[in-house]
């Protein structure tokens, strides 16, 4: 399936992708404004949604989140440059990835394979056997074949991108993993200057799963090269 779902009143940038995109093989749907984005983005199925913030009617955000309310469908957001806040609030409302304007549109494209190759690698067909299906680390069990998580035993909801951050922690739990590793592991792309989408990925992650009993962080920061998951204390 390759329909993407273009959401920007931008009709010039809509036409140039479009064109674009066609020429890589997709196919392209585009919305001028926000509240038919959300109707368009729920009436069918899509590989994608690029979502502009700047919208008519409905802004980015307010979109995004009526989306995330039945639709884990990857959405690149597309921001203002130099605009941190706008990039980190989507991130937490869900986005999978951003890209400032203006853009160069093999950027555009290079996120969209990286995206299109992380879905396909956690295809449920791929997992073989309970085992390779169930990760437990402490009292977090992550289920591959059914994407769920589980803290002692309550259903943590996680958007897919947390959820692939999360599996990659708790598969070297107790190992520090370079931010560099992260983002190829779980954006499928290589890290770019004052790129910070995959610390924002993970503190979102972190209010989500909580503290260990006692207060110890689940995910530390290692100052200048990356995250680690921690391994629960033992109690004496």
């Amino acid at each position: 399936m390759n329909q993407i779902l273009i959401i920007d009143d931008d009709i010039e940038l809509c036409d140039l992708l479009t064109d674009y995109l066609d020429g890589e093989g997709f196919a392209v749907e585009t919305v001028n404004n926000g509240k038919q984005g959300v109707e368009q983005a729920l009436a069918r199925e899509y590989m994608l949604v690029i979502l502009d913030v700047m919208l008519p009617e409905l802004n980015g955000f307010d979109v995004l989140r009526k989306i995330r309310e039945s639709s884990k469908v990857p959405v690149i957001m597309l921001t203002a440059r130099g605009d941190d806040v706008d990039r980190i609030v989507g991130l937490e409302l869900g986005a999978d990835d951003y890209l400032p304007k203006p853009f160069n549109p093999r950027e555009l494209v290079a996120r969209i394979r990286a995206i299109q190759r992380r879905v396909e690698t956690v295809e449920p067909k791929d997992v073989v056997g309970q085992d390779a299906a169930d990760l437990k680390v402490g009292d977090v069990v992550l289920c591959r074949t059914k994407r769920t998580v589980k803290r002692s035993g309550e259903n943590i909801e996680l958007t897919s991108v947390e959820f692939n951050l999360l599996e990659v922690l708790l598969s070297h739990a107790g190992e520090v993993i370079s931010r560099d590793d992260l983002v190829g592991k779980v954006l499928g792309r290589q890290l770019s200057a004052y790129d910070r989408s995959i610390d924002v990925h993970v503190s979102a992650l972190r209010k989500k799963l909580g503290h260990f009993d006692g207060q110890t962080e689940r995910i530390r920061t290692i100052r200048s090269v990356g995250y680690l998951y921690s391994l629960a204390e033992r109690q004496s």
